[in-house]
């Protein structure tokens, strides 16, 4: 990457994306969180009340960053204007916290879109971030054999409760997982609900581990 400007304060930021400054005050979160659903939690980063309450079929979560500013002008960057140096950034980042985590998996899935989504946008954001993890580690990451089979209303625009049931049967999968770790990248967390449910179709098909390697964290 050749010398620029820093994206967020166009202060002079090298061949990264950001300068150091921008970067260091990006909202990180803490290790004090659930292990399975990455939100806060007054244990001292056992598993919350809610997982134990009812726990999902996901094994795991790792989240960088807390999806608040400036982060999420960079998520929506990526998403909507194309911007996709900050895939790439998004990647390092979680390589710096998750390279051992990354380690101990058999296979990198990106959290898929449904056709008419992944039309209207041209690309997969989480499989743009899902790339460079793949290739640095030299993991496998497969891009087909699963995928997202109804175009159900966006998440955003329900409240909480109402995702769950949005989701279900939204997914997908024509691979043999018997056995394996499976990795599943993704931009943001919000409930949880489309990872649980990706991961119930995981499970399914075999996976003996799913864990959600997340950019971004939304906190209720």
């Amino acid at each position: 990457m050749l010398p620029h400007d820093c994206f967020l304060c166009g202060a002079f930021a090298g061949a990264t994306l950001l300068c150091d400054e921008c970067r260091q005050d990006l909202p990180r979160i803490a290790a004090a969180c659930c292990p399975l659903c990455a939100l806060p939690t007054p244990t001292n980063g056992g598993i919350c009340g809610a997982c134990l309450k009812q726990p999902p079929f996901f094994d795991a979560t790792q989240c960088r960053f807390r999806y608040a500013f400036p982060v999420d002008r960079l998520v929506q960057a990526l998403k909507y204007q194309h911007r996709l140096a900050v895939a790439q950034f998004f990647a390092d980042a979680l390589l710096e916290t998750s390279a051992t985590m990354l380690m101990q998996t058999d296979l990198l899935l990106a959290l898929p879109l449904s056709v008419q989504r992944l039309r209207d946008r041209g690309f997969n954001q989480a499989l743009e971030i899902a790339r460079p993890l793949a290739k640095r580690l030299g993991l496998p990451l497969h891009t087909n054999g699963y995928g997202r089979s109804l175009d159900t209303v966006p998440q955003t625009s329900l409240p909480w409760k109402e995702r769950h049931k949005n989701i279900r049967g939204a997914f997908e999968c024509g691979m043999d997982l018997t056995g394996k770790a499976v990795t599943v990248i993704d931009d943001v967390m919000t409930t949880g609900a489309t990872l649980n449910e990706f991961a119930r179709t995981l499970k399914n098909h075999g996976a003996a581990r799913v864990t959600n390697l997340v950019v971004a964290r939304a906190f209720r």
